[in-house]
């Protein structure tokens, strides 16, 4: 399964490359800080699935999201964010994700559901 990380934190787009790089047959292809990168590459390396982060630099996730989701054969897109607000979500789930992770109390629940898409071939 191959995976692309948008997130505008370095930080922790190391931390999540780290823990999935031990996932068997489980691939990082690529990585954006920015709305415009994450669009470019999601389109050039056809990820099976983008973890996208709300908050990016040039635009935002969920513009970042609506643009992926118009995609042929897009990828199956989870938010991972700081903003698990009830309005995000809807305009998440509006746009087209599959998935909405809150950072601060949801990053083993992240983790698992990749384990569980890599399992499963998603």
């Amino acid at each position: 399964m191959r995976i692309f990380i948008a997130d505008d934190s370095p930080a922790l787009m190391e931390s999540l490359k780290t823990i999935l790089s031990e996932i068997e047959g489980l691939e990082i292809v690529g990585k954006a800080g920015n709305s415009v990168e994450a669009i470019k590459g999601v389109n050039s390396l056809k990820p099976d699935v983008v973890i996208l982060d709300i908050r990016l630099g040039e635009g935002n996730g969920i513009l970042a999201l609506e643009n992926i989701k118009k995609m042929k054969d897009p990828p199956l897109v989870v938010m991972f964010t700081n903003f698990p607000y009830l309005q995000y979500r809807k305009r998440c789930k509006d746009a087209g994700a599959d998935y909405f992770f809150y950072k601060a109390i949801e990053f083993k629940e992240l983790i698992n559901l990749i384990k569980k898409l890599s399992k499963t071939g998603y």
